[in-house]
Order: structure tokens, then sequence, then C-alpha cells
């Protein structure tokens, strides 16, 4: 008889602490109705870094104001050791940072960039995984990667955390009629930076120009904003919109350009284009190389080519096969003390493969008008150089 009240009070107490989990389940579901997660773009600024926007993720508890937090994987700090030359190597790392929603809007709204608000179309379920997931990746020890701007960054990060947690396949209406390439897209951002552009074409190599796919092209913030919008999720044989409303949180401001240098690439390779013609033709007239001229073309030429060098050995994939090696390179530094024929030739030849690399790769805004003052300084050494061998 004991023995059958013991079981039925441990029937009892199993039911009834079941029965407390169903409801402490439920009650949690209930509450996530009072929870928003959304999709923060923030429009370009004007900023090297800035310059082609950035994504966020807001989670915001309308039933307490204090739990409204933007979740940003962009968070660098220029003050670390070699920050630049780290980038330069795909050695960075970012961290996802945590900032109240007013403090974030705020920065975007000195900087006049505008902030756009998706608020995606989450069960409650989706959203207590996707909450979990994101306190899970702000955790210290959790919250480093190890950026690259075309494959990781704060963009595809924040797409790839919330397709995880939320259910179903992802169809993104990519009606995007256009593949254009990574160096494409990049120039879409860095117009009116004209220099900007240039230094960057000077990194990218062959494989920037190669098309990027339309999930490949949500690195970019903006395009990812598209997506989401027209983007749905099938589950269970349903499909249901990403995003259920979109709203402009921070309205863009006046953004104030900084005057850069005045004179664009073309402009500057072309004036020196001139002054290596009138140099050539001072030489050939005294019949005298002008040696202080070698020594301002060749050495910022091989300081540029030792950078394009080293960057071959990057991390970043798009810098792996750079043809503007060809022009730009260590050579030149080597030829100030070695003056013989054979390495006049050698440079012209790699300077003629750099012309014909034109084919397969789009160079830096100027760099063949400056391959042509190289090539001033070659012909006059070739030139006197046999007429010493005769």
């Amino acid at each position: 008889m004991k023995k059958r009240i013991v079981a039925l009070v441990a029937l009892v107490m199993l039911v009834c602490g079941a029965a407390r989990a169903v409801s402490a389940d439920s009650l949690a579901l209930q509450q996530m109705d009072s929870v928003e997660i959304s999709l923060l773009t923030c429009s370009p600024g004007q900023e090297v870094y800035s310059l082609y926007g950035h994504t966020a993720i807001r989670y915001h508890d309308l039933r307490d104001e204090e739990q409204d937090w933007a979740f940003s994987y962009g968070m660098f700090s220029f003050k670390k050791s070699f920050f630049v030359l780290r980038f330069m190597f795909g050695l960075t790392d970012y961290d996802l940072g945590v900032l109240p929603i007013g403090a974030f809007n705020k920065e975007y709204e000195k900087r006049g960039s505008s902030v756009v608000e998706q608020r995606l179309n989450l069960t409650a379920e989706e959203k207590i995984a996707l909450r979990d997931a994101l306190f899970e990746n702000a955790a210290p020890e959790n919250r480093t990667y190890r950026y690259n701007y075309f494959y990781d960054n704060c963009t595809s990060r924040a797409r790839d955390i919330i397709e995880r947690n939320m259910a179903g396949e992802k169809h993104y209406g990519q009606g995007r009629g256009e593949q254009p390439t990574w160096r494409q897209l990049v120039h879409r951002y860095t117009d009116g930076h004209r220099w900007t552009a240039c230094g960057v074409d000077l990194l990218l190599g062959v494989k920037a120009d190669m098309k990027a796919s339309p999930r490949e092209q949500q690195f970019l913030p903006e395009v990812l904003m598209e997506d989401f919008a027209a983007g749905t999720t099938t589950a269970y044989g349903e499909s249901r919109p990403m995003v259920n409303r979109t709203n402009m949180v921070v309205k863009p401001g006046v953004q104030v350009m900084a005057e850069g240098f005045p004179f664009t690439p073309t402009e500057c390779a072309l004036a020196l284009l001139v002054v290596s013609l009138l140099v050539m033709a001072a030489d050939w007239k005294r019949r005298k190389v002008s040696r202080w001229f070698d020594f301002l073309l060749m050495i910022p030429t091989g300081l540029a080519g030792i950078i394009i060098f080293l960057m071959l050995f990057s991390q970043h994939p798009t810098t792996s096969t750079n043809l503007q090696i060809f022009l730009l390179n260590p050579l030149p530094l080597f030829m100030l003390c070695r003056r013989k024929s054979r390495w006049w030739w050698l440079w012209l030849a790699l300077i003629v493969v750099f012309f014909i690399g034109g084919a397969w790769q789009d160079y830096a805004e100027g760099t063949e008008i400056v391959a042509c003052c190289l090539l001033t300084r070659i012909v006059t050494h070739l030139k006197f150089d046999s007429e010493k061998n005769r």
C-alpha cells in the first residue's frame, strides 16, 4: 500500500513539474510577442572605413526600454598595433560590439548617414533562438573574429546568424539581371574618391575582376537590405516574407566631403609623362642620361613594388594574383646599383607583359601612363648602352 502511495505522489509531482515547465515555456513564448529583432542598414559615409555603409542587428524588448541594443560586428580600433599593415594582409580581428540603440543611432546621425530598420518576421521560437545566439556570440570569449572585407564582414556575419536561426529555406528574390565583378561593386562606393579607388585598385588583383554571385554581393549592406526586403523563407510548405515592416530610424543628413588632393591620378600621371618626355628629349640632345630623374622615378616605383609583392602573400583572396606586379616591383631598386643593359631589357619585357595583362585585369587609374613614363627611361638607357658597346 505504501509503495502505491509513494508511486502516486511521485507521479503527481512529475505531472505538476511538467505542467510548470510547459507553463514556463508558454510564458516565455508569449513574452516574445513584445520583442522585435531588426536588421539595421546604415548608409555610406565620407570616411574611408565608412564608404560602403554598415549593418547591425537590433534587439528591442518593448516592455523594457533598457533592453534595446544594437549588435554590431564592425567594432575595431585604429590604435591596435600595426592595424593598417594587418588589415592589408588580411590579419585584422574585429569584434561584435553591443551598444545602446540611442548611442548607435546618434553616431550615424552625426555622420549624416541614414539608418533603415527592417523588422524581421520571426516566430517566438526564432526570436528566442536568435536572441540566445546573439548574446552567446557577444560573450568575451566569442566576440572576436578574423575579418575579411569580401567574404566575412559585418554584413555577412549579421546575415549568417539571422539565417541560422530563422527556419526554412531562404529565397531572396534576386532578380538583378547584371552580375558585376567585385571591383565594379567597390567602384560604386568610391565614386568621388578617385585616389581611394586608385589605392584599392592597386592592391586588388585578377580575382577582383571575376563576377560576384548574387549571394556574394551581399557583403555590401545596401545589397543585403534590398535582398531582405524581397526575401522569403519557406518551411513546412508555407512561405512568409523575411521582413514585415521597414522604417527609417535615422534620416539622412548633410555629409561634408573633405577636400582632397586637387588633381586626379590621371592628371598627375599625364603631368609626369610630359616631364618624362621632356627629360628624354634633353637626354637625347645632350647624349647623356639624367641619373637624377632615374632616382625620381625608380625609388617610388620600387617601394610601391615591395608593397604589391608582399600583398601577393595576403590572406585576402582577391590580392593573391596581381598583374600590376609586372609594372610595380622591387626590380628598379636593384637596378639603381646594377646598370647593365640586360636588366633594362628585363624591365622592358616585364612592362610589355603588364600591358598584355590589361586584357584580364582592370588596373588602377593612371598606371598605364606611369608605365609609359618608365618606358622613356628604358628606351633612353638602351639607346646609350648600345652606342657605348659599338
